[in-house]
């Protein structure tokens, strides 16, 4: 039985770290890799240094916003999951006015960036905002919420994109599909974790909508992931390096779905499967700017 934390005794500065989750990287980064993915294919490997930074800081800016509204929507469920019980807004170690201060002072710094960027990529960074506010709301009333969180993810590439092209063509589009399906399939994955607790709740996920298929619909769109980047690598005549990285990207994939298979697979076991897909996303990155030269 779930029983409500005690009074937290830490530092205001260090809940608010946690409520940043910055001591959990790979979910910051996880978010960064498609913004990355877009950026250097977009410079054919060589962006502007200064336009990197931005996008680097843009990302952490708005995924730091993102984690702090989807606290808010959320501090009177996350008490009854396990996995999130402890965090600052469920625990009551910070109140719900700081939370919001600290998502307008995150969102704030991610509009400034914006402001460097051309007026396409801007408005673009404007349409993401009530994808990002809403999003935490979508597991109430959408039946596959993590759907919503993906077209989240997207605009990542596409502001990337437009950032340096200042336009949006076919392989941006193909690579906005391909981090759609990547998304819904490792935030299925993280689903998975939470799906006894939120059907006791009574809160919607892609781990619940699909059920014992959920490993299926994983590796469908993994695979998906994988056709679109394959279709994006010949569009741009990537090389060869590019090829052998999304070959190893493939057989990770594979063998994540193979584990979800398993019967009795450990609650652990998904966030670790999540964190995989953080090295899969970088080896990527690294294939896409080798193979763009």
């Amino acid at each position: 039985m779930l029983t409500t934390p005690e009074g937290n005794t830490k530092p205001t500065w260090l809940a608010i770290v946690r409520l940043l989750r910055w001591h959990k990287p790979e979910g910051r980064l996880i978010l960064m890799i498609p913004a990355l993915w877009a950026v250097f294919l977009a410079a054919s490997g060589k962006p502007p240094l200064p336009l990197v930074g931005t996008i680097v800081l843009g990302t952490l800016a708005t995924s730091a916003a993102g984690c702090v509204v989807n606290d808010l929507w959320d501090r009177d469920i996350d008490p009854q999951v396990e996995r999130t019980r402890d965090r600052p807004l469920a625990s009551r170690a910070l109140s719900v006015k700081v939370g919001i201060v600290v998502a307008t002072v995150a969102m704030g710094c991610a509009g400034v960036l914006a402001f460097y960027l051309n007026a396409l990529t801007f408005w673009l960074c404007v349409a993401a905002v009530p994808v990002i506010l809403l999003y935490p709301g979508a597991k109430r009333v959408f039946p596959v919420p993590q759907l919503v969180l993906s077209i989240a993810w997207g605009f990542a590439v596409l502001i990337s994109w437009s950032a340096v092209t200042h336009t949006l063509s076919l392989p941006t589009w193909i690579l906005w599909g391909a981090t759609v399906l990547w998304t819904l399939g490792f935030d299925t994955v993280y689903a998975m974790s939470d799906r006894e607790d939120d059907q006791r709740i009574g809160v919607n996920s892609s781990a619940l909508f699909f059920g014992e298929s959920a490993p299926v619909a994983i590796g469908v769109f993994f695979i998906g992931t994988a056709i679109l980047l394959g279709w994006l690598g010949w569009i741009l005549q990537l090389h060869l390096i590019f090829w052998i990285s999304l070959a190893f990207a493939f057989v990770g994939w594979v063998w994540q779905c193979i584990r979800l298979g398993q019967k009795d697979l450990p609650n652990s076991s998904y966030g670790e499967i999540f964190r995989q897909n953080v090295w899969i996303g970088f080896i990527l990155l690294s294939g896409m700017i080798a193979g763009s030269f």
